[in-house]
């Protein structure tokens, strides 16, 4: 399942580097262009290098990095192994630090589904 998960923080860093492309603007000012390219460039290095995905006992947790890098937040769990509710590989939104929302399944990363629904925001 971990090729799996892979491809799921891949769409995120896709998404990511679309959403940071739409802010580009022209400069008169080859210096400031510049500049920006670097800044941009730096961030999405940071949003990448600080996806990680650590296993819990019923979940494997997804987390990035916030603004520097100084704290993280949560994007999403994925479920190890099903359960009444749900089967195993089904993407959930967050709902908080160490529990994801049991509502409904976002997508399963096994059958292909929803990975249009992991975002650099996170899984929702």
């Amino acid at each position: 399942m971990r090729m799996e998960i892979e491809k799921v923080l891949e769409a995120m860093k896709e998404d990511y580097k679309r959403w940071s492309m739409m802010g580009r603007t022209v400069h008169q000012n080859v210096d400031k262009f510049c500049k920006d390219v670097e800044i941009r460039d730096a961030m999405i290095e940071n949003y990448c290098s600080g996806l990680e995905v650590k296993e819990n006992s019923r979940y494997w947790k997804i987390t990035a990095t916030n603004g520097g890098g100084t704290s993280r937040s949560v994007s999403g769990f994925i479920v190890k192994a099903g359960d009444k509710k749900f089967r195993e590989g089904d993407m959930l939104k967050a709902a908080g630090w160490a529990a994801p929302a049991r509502n409904f399944a976002r997508g399963n990363v096994l059958d292909g589904t929803g990975f249009e629904n992991a975002r650099w925001t996170g899984i929702g």
